[in-house]
């Protein structure tokens, strides 16, 4: 039970967060000094302060949200104040620059917990952390069934116990029992779990959702019984968990001789019906039974009543043995019910209990924790209740799934709980596992393409619409297609051939081979076959392959790289270049000249391993600067660097990034070198000069002299996760660790792998380092 009580809004807290912010987002908070801040703390008061610095770059969406947050606070007695950090400033909260990810919980002046920041992705999240750190003495936290037996055994004649179970720490559900046990925790002990391993060791066989049990162990005597427990059956909102928790506390069977119209109760006022259980003097020990039985299975969904007919004034029907109350005010119905079940049934099927559909109950769970560090995470969380048409699918099962898509062409979501004229399809795996593990399906959820003939092919792309859209277009040709005719290959080139496909694809791939080239031959076709559904191949391999070789200066066998948009076709030699490399060639080539550097496409441009030369602009780059940088790049000056530009209104982002370049935001554009993959210098272009090609390349024939001093040195330092168990790098490393590392192609059949039963292999590399641009 808890050491000390709350009464009222006695509480004190202070809820320092240190982050970067928008001066026009914090219009809401009061505005004070650290030393004012400082001076107004007095024990036992709430104060939730938020440091800043003027010139910091911003969070809006945490402000945002930490805002939601400052009206439930106050009504928890916790007041929230902006607190503004001066340059000078060099306390613990304003000083260093790791502490602007943290966030400070005081009582009075009295540091009682910090958190990453990132731990309070939203309202829910900053509401639930700051009770259940305040509480964390009084809400006993658990991972073990042995710890949930001894907390029962221990409060047997003493307490009840409210037990919940929640998905992860921040969530909805997580907030509305942390408020449920500040106002109850004088009367409840109340116990918190997120292991499912827990939930299931009790019988629970419906994880998917939090729950709440209601222990009745404060009448049980005999320290060798075990408590009853009643499940909460509504979600677990505040108000819910309010009405549940009165209903424990209203009596389990009352007795009463009155009209049952005129009857009401507790029940009525929560919104639950009232069930009375008419008995007369001859077989009242029998009906009480009956009805305390009835009592306890109807527990939180209902009130009982014992209803003495001999007593009554009022007639009730001779057969009738149930009067059923809905609600006040409503004429009662009376009933004859001969069996205890049926009793359960009917007031069950008659009672408005918001049904948990799986729609609500993912609108009631919050995000997973992946999502605190996980953009894709947090991607899915923020769509989780958009509907999806599923009637437009056709549904397979294990009897259906060989005759469909052999049939006709098919696209199959294989998936775990259009777009063309292909059959949009899935299966449920957790239904038929046997035809997901012969389908080689070890993971969820998968896409693959079947078409008659063919080995089927698995989509690995993200689960958009433009992508799959993207993968399913591609997929409509043969890859590598075949050339039969040199004016069949200029259309190819010219994009004419398949002229609706360069939208999904801005560069076509024609290998040229000459007919005694049979083993070049075989390695491009099986690099065509593993970037089906991401780029258009062909292959040419005619007698008169030479007037194609010698019009586009390719020596044989050669690769030539048609980019529509630019009208450009270049060609690549491929003597002695393995299936592999081939993959290597293409895949570079599809990246952009000059590409505009986002969150989503970074990773992409680091795998090359070259320092980026970055031009910061705020908004669209002045047409001048993009054509010296592209005749830079067609001139092949800048092979040794990789030429882009950041948008800062596209990715503001990149405001943080120039903040850790320079102390004071620079003016734009801003033209910078930053070699990342070998020392960490960052080499800023002259401000004073104007971005030319003549300039430029005298710049960068500096750098490579070492004429150029550095601006700043990135730190090396590991990026590190928030706290330990958010280390989900470390979980794909282990996961990864059972599976072969993928070294290129898979040149196997899927047919053959079914038969041999391979393990899927590992198609990421996770890097640990921490890497700023």
């Amino acid at each position: 039970m808890m050491s000390f009580s709350f009464d009222g809004f006695r509480v004190g807290i202070s809820f320092i967060m240190m982050c970067i912010v928008y001066k026009s987002a914090v219009n809401s908070l009061p505005q004070l000094s650290p030393q004012k801040y400082f001076s107004t703390l007095q024990a036992g008061k709430a104060s939730l302060a938020y440091f800043c610095q003027a010139d910091s770059p911003s969070t809006s969406v945490f402000l945002e949200e930490l805002n939601k947050a400052i009206k439930p606070l106050q009504d928890y007695g916790i007041s929230v104040a902006k607190v503004n950090c001066v340059k000078e400033e060099t306390s613990r909260y304003c000083g260093k620059e790791k502490d602007l990810m943290k966030a400070y919980l005081f009582r009075g002046n009295i540091l009682l917990r910090e958190f990453p920041t990132d731990t309070l992705f939203d309202e829910n999240a900053i509401i639930a952390h700051v009770l259940f750190a305040l509480l964390f003495n009084e809400v006993k936290y658990i991972t073990t069934l042995e710890d949930l037996q001894n907390i029962e055994n221990a409060l047997k004649g003493k307490a009840n116990i409210a037990f919940s179970y929640v998905r992860a720490i921040g969530t909805p559900e997580h907030r509305a029992v942390m408020e449920a046990a500040f106002v109850y925790g004088n009367t409840y002990q109340f116990v918190l779990t997120t292991e499912i391993a827990l939930l299931e060791s009790i019988g629970m066989e419906d994880i998917k959702y939090a729950h709440l049990y209601f222990f009745h162990c404060k009448s049980v005597l005999d320290l060798t019984q075990q408590c009853r427990r009643t499940l909460m059956g509504q979600p677990l909102t505040t108000l819910d968990i309010y009405r549940f928790i009165k209903s424990m506390e209203a009596p389990l069977l009352t007795e009463v001789a009155e009209d049952p119209q005129q009857v009401s109760t507790v029940h009525l006022q929560l919104g639950l019906p009232l069930v009375f259980i008419v008995s007369q003097q001859a077989t009242y020990e029998a009906d009480r039974r009956t009805a305390e039985w009835i009592a306890w299975r109807l527990l939180g969904k209902a009130g009982v009543l014992l209803l003495l007919r001999d007593s009554l004034e009022v007639d009730i029907p001779q057969q009738a043995n149930v009067v059923f109350k809905r609600e006040e005010g409503m004429p009662v119905e009376f009933l004859v019910l001969h069996d205890v079940d049926l009793v359960i049934s009917y007031v069950e099927n008659n009672t408005y209990i918001e049904e948990r559909q799986e729609d609500e109950a993912d609108d009631m769970e919050g995000p997973d924790m992946g999502m605190q560090d996980d953009e894709v995470a947090e991607s899915v969380y923020r769509d989780r209740k958009r509907q999806l048409p599923l009637e437009l699918t056709v549904e397979l099962t294990g009897e259906t799934f060989n005759a469909t898509v052999m049939a006709s062409d098919s696209i199959v979501l294989f998936y775990a709980g259009c777009t063309s004229t292909m059959l949009l399809t899935r299966i449920n795996c957790a239904n038929w596992p046997d035809v997901c593990t012969k389908e080689n399906v070890t993971e969820f959820p998968v896409v693959k393409m079947y078409k008659e003939g063919e080995d089927p092919v698995s989509y690995g792309g993200m689960l958009g619409t433009e992508d799959l859209l993207k993968f399913i277009q591609l997929n409509r040709i043969s890859c590598p297609v075949n050339i039969t005719s040199i004016q069949e290959a200029e259309e190819y080139l010219t994009g004419e051939l398949y002229k609706d496909l360069i939208p999904y694809s801005g560069v076509s791939v024609l290998g040229l081979f000459s007919p005694t080239m049979t083993t070049a031959q075989e390695d491009f076709t099986e690099a065509g076959k593993y970037l089906k559904g991401y780029v258009t191949t062909g292959i040419y391999s005619e007698e008169d392959v030479l007037i194609l070789s010698n019009k586009y200066a390719a020596t044989l066998p050669a690769l030539l790289l048609a980019r529509h948009k630019e009208s450009l076709v270049e060609s690549i030699p491929l003597a002695n270049t393995h299936a592999q490399e081939i993959v290597q060639i293409i895949t570079n080539a599809l990246l952009e000249t000059f590409p505009e550097i986002t969150v989503e496409n970074l990773p992409t441009y680091l795998r090359l391993q070259k320092p980026l030369l970055i031009l910061f602009s705020d908004g669209i780059i002045n047409p001048q600067y993009q054509k010296a940088m592209l005749t830079l790049v067609k001139e092949k000056h800048l092979d040794s660097v990789i030429p882009c530009w950041l948008n800062l209104k596209n990715t503001p982002v990149g405001r943080g990034i120039l903040q850790v370049y320079f102390e004071v935001l620079p003016p734009l554009p801003l033209l910078v070198v930053v070699n990342l993959h070998s020392g960490g210098q960052v080499f800023a272009f002259p401000s004073d000069q104007a971005i030319t090609e003549q300039n430029l390349l005298l710049w960068l024939k500096k750098l490579e002299a070492g004429l150029e001093s550095h601006i700043t040195i990135l730190s090396a330092q590991e990026w590190k996760p928030p706290l330990p168990a958010y280390d989900f790098l470390r979980m794909m490393d282990a996961a990864a660790s059972q599976h072969p590392t993928r070294k290129g192609p898979e040149y196997e059949k899927e047919t053959d792998i079914q038969e041999n039963d391979k393990q899927p292999e590992d198609k990421s590399a996770v890097r640990k380092e921490r890497i700023e641009l």
